[in-house]
């Protein structure tokens, strides 16, 4: 389920036999060099986030004291903030850092790559350097709850933010 030319959000959704649907959304949320927009920014959060079975994962680049306890100076976390607080999603992310960067000859960390959920995230943890990817971004592996259809038992769906 990819609709429309925003290329910074990609959504599918996911049924396992037995399990009802859950949304994952990848999300990359990055100012557009010549437009100055965040085209993530423009969807109707609403209608991509389905009650009770979405997950959203990615590179929001965002700076929160809620997700991130090194954070200093928030920025750009408005609209992710009434996104979360909107739509009841779970900030999966325990304080580790996700992304580290140098710069002028300093070095940093923070938690920009974040996984949201409205369900319960019942796993959540950073791959070790083992599993690294060339990027300055950290691998995340997660696992929400998922919904059994009638009559089932309970259940996790698994996946990783590479």
């Amino acid at each position: 389920m990819s609709r429309g030319a925003n290329e910074d959000v990609v959504a599918t959704d996911v049924r396992r036999r037995g399990e009802r649907i859950t949304r994952i959304v990848n999300v990359y949320d990055q100012k557009n060099t010549h437009s100055g927009e965040r085209p993530a920014r423009k969807l109707d959060w609403r209608r991509v986030i389905r009650q009770g079975s979405t997950v959203l994962a990615g590179d929001f680049n965002a700076h929160s004291i809620r997700w991130d306890p090194r954070c200093q100076v928030q920025q750009d976390v408005a609209f992710w903030e009434d996104v979360i607080d909107e739509n009841g999603l779970e900030i999966g992310n325990n304080g580790e850092a996700t992304h580290h960067w140098t710069r002028e000859g300093h070095e940093g960390e923070s938690v920009i790559d974040l996984t949201l959920a409205n369900r319960p995230i019942t796993k959540l943890f950073i791959l070790a350097d083992d599993h690294a990817t060339g990027s300055d971004h950290e691998v995340i592996e997660w696992e929400v709850e998922v919904d059994m259809q009638e009559g089932m038992g309970s259940g996790v769906e698994h996946s990783r933010n590479d």
